[in-house]
C-alpha cells in the first residue's frame, strides 16, 4: 500500500487544528482585553500578542512529525501502514489538545495580565509548561520511528 495519505497529514492536520482553536481563543481574549482598554481611554497592552501567538508552534511540530513519518524505514505493508496513520492521528491529537489548551490558558493571561499590568513571565511559563507536551509527543514519536 502506498504511503502518503493519511500516515503523515494526520499529525499536521490534527496540530494545526489545535493551533487554529487555540489562538481563536486567545486571540478572542485579546480582543476584549483591547476593548476594554480603548473604551476606559487606556493604552492597550500590546505584548498579549505573545499569548496569543503561542498554541503557534504545536503546528510545526506536527509538521516535524509528518516530515519524520515520511522519511522512516517502514516495511511497505499493510500493517505498518496503519500504524503510520494511528502515530499520525493519536500524536496529532495530543498536539492539537496542547494547543488548544495552551489557547485557553493565554486567554486567562491576556486578562490577567491586562487587569494587574504584572505577571508577564509568568503567563509565559505556564503556557511554555503546556507546550512541552506537545514537544514531548513530537520527540517521543521521533524516537519510536524506525530508522
Amino acid at each position: 500500500m502506498v504511503a502518503g495519505l493519511g500516515d503523515m497529514n494526520f499529525s499536521l492536520a490534527f496540530a494545526a487544528i489545535g493551533s487554529a482553536l487555540g489562538t481563536g481563543v486567545a486571540g478572542m481574549s485579546a480582543i476584549g482585553v483591547w476593548k476594554k482598554a480603548f473604551l476606559q481611554n487606556k493604552t492597550a497592552p500590546f505584548i498579549i500578542i505573545a499569548f496569543v501567538g503561542a498554541p503557534l508552534t504545536q503546528t510545526f511540530y506536527g509538521l516535524i512529525l509528518r516530515n519524520k513519518i515520511q522519511a522512516a524505514n517502514f516495511p511497505p505493508e499493510v500493517s505498518n501502514y496503519v500504524m503510520q496513520m494511528i502515530i499520525g492521528l493519536v500524536a496529532g491529537l495530543a498536539m492539537g489538545i496542547s494547543a488548544y489548551m495552551q489557547g485557553k490558558a493565554a486567554a486567562s493571561a491576556c486578562d490577567a495580565l491586562a487587569e494587574t499590568g504584572k505577571g508577564f513571565a509568568n503567563y509565559m511559563l505556564v503556557l511554555g509548561i503546556i507546550e512541552t507536551v506537545a514537544l514531548f509527543v513530537m520527540i517521543l514519536c521521533m524516537i519510536a520511528l524506525p530508522v
